[in-house]
């Protein structure tokens, strides 16, 4: 095992990155409006979900942040991100005749938005967009035409400065023949703007802040030990696991206060800010256990994170000559002058996982049986994402399968 303080990584690197321009404060979807002017855009039509679009508190800052340039509602997203959902919205851009998108809520509406971008900035029909996610799992993305996306998030998942969104497709949308899941990734889907407002975060019930928050932070503690790690993503992700260490710290004490959540969400914009970028990711192990027990299992994506991250983070820390950068970890999240940083470490991150009230055993959470590990094991090792697994990591499916042994 190698420290950060005695990493041998290669100190080359090359960063690209474009970010959404960033809003942030309370209030500031008061300058919706203004900012689409600064842009040319005058007809968006906001995406979002039942509930979100049937909630004053949230829905009305953003009509009244728009004014005269809101075109309509479309409220039928859904946590399964559905290719069906997307074309039904492509119809309601057209009807309304809108020329940007603002996504409203967490991240399943800010995908469907930019599966909406890529089927209008198509010249052929939804149907052969269907016939070619259903072969390829992805939908090729036009050069031109994209619809521009303004993200105005009221979750944590910290999935608004990205170019990559996921979608499935089920057969009963007489799209596809089976259920199929898959994503669609290109510089051009980075959102425009991205507005983080505390006051509308504040409105999110807590139980579903506490899952997105997981998976944001875990975005932190994965840029930080991922094979491609950049000075510039260290600096960002350091810096912004402090704030959600304070952040998230407060919250799972009760605090509920404004500050509360704009720490939070300073931490959040940071842990990922260049995380996202042409060609490349910085999810890491921890993101493909996600999926490997969520793509098949009625699992939350934040509690998953939550049974996982200590269980993944001892398995990384205990194997020879993997640089997991416990010593970088242990400073971020202010437990540096632990004598056993590999262990301070493992502490501090249940100890938020604690704090938002997260499940801790996979047992507990609708998912996977023991016999059914291996095929988990498996399909965590294909994720793509397990190429930025920390360097020197060669995981087995058996040793896998002892991860999510030791998690059960």
């Amino acid at each position: 095992m190698t420290s950060a303080d005695s990493s041998d990584r290669d100190p080359s690197f090359r960063f690209e990155y474009d970010p959404a321009t960033i809003r942030f404060g309370a209030g500031c979807t008061d300058d919706l409006a203004t900012e689409l002017e600064a842009r040319g855009l005058e007809r968006a039509l906001v995406v979002c979900g039942s509930t979100v679009g049937s909630t004053p508190e949230v829905i009305d800052p953003v009509r009244t942040g728009l004014g005269d340039r809101l075109a309509g509602v479309f409220d039928e997203t859904t946590p399964k991100k559905r290719l069906a959902t997307a074309v039904d919205g492509l119809e309601r851009l057209r009807i309304e005749d809108a020329d940007v998108l603002v996504s409203l809520g967490g991240g399943s509406s800010l995908d469907v938005a930019k599966v909406i971008s890529v089927l209008a900035a198509s010249d052929r029909p939804a149907t052969d967009a269907a016939a070619e996610f259903a072969e390829m799992g992805t939908i090729t993305v036009p050069e031109d035409g994209l619809v521009p996306i303004v993200a105005v998030p009221t979750t944590l998942a910290g999935a608004d400065l990205s170019m990559v969104a996921g979608v499935t497709a089920a057969p009963e949308s007489g799209l596809v023949d089976e259920e199929i899941g898959g994503g669609i990734s290109d510089l051009g889907l980075m959102p425009a703007a991205a507005f983080y407002d505390p006051e509308l975060v504040a409105t999110t019930p807590d139980s579903i802040l506490a899952g997105s928050a997981m998976n944001g932070f875990d975005k932190g503690i994965e840029t930080l030990y991922a094979s491609n790690a950049t000075p510039v993503t260290d600096a960002t992700a350091r810096h912004g696991l402090e704030k959600l260490e304070d952040g998230l710290g407060a919250f799972g004490d009760g605090d509920r206060d404004i500050e509360t959540f704009e720490t939070i969400l300073e931490g959040i914009v940071l842990v990922q800010y260049g995380i996202s970028r042409p060609g490349e990711t910085t999810a890491s192990i921890i993101h493909a256990f996600g999926h490997g027990l969520t793509r098949t299992y009625d699992v939350q994506q934040g509690a998953a994170h939550g049974v996982v991250i200590p269980h993944v983070l001892e398995y990384c820390f205990g194997q020879e000559g993997v640089d997991a950068r416990s010593g970088m970890l242990a400073n971020a999240l202010g437990v540096d002058e632990a004598v056993d940083h590999e262990a301070a470490v493992i502490e501090a991150v249940t100890e938020i996982r604690d704090g938002l009230g997260l499940p801790s055993r996979l047992r507990d959470v609708d998912g996977p049986e023991p016999e059914e590990f291996t095929a988990v094991a498996e399909a965590i090792l294909e994720d793509p994402f397990m190429a930025n697994a920390p360097p020197g990591l060669d995981p087995s499916v058996d040793e896998i399968e002892g991860v999510l042994e030791a998690a059960w």
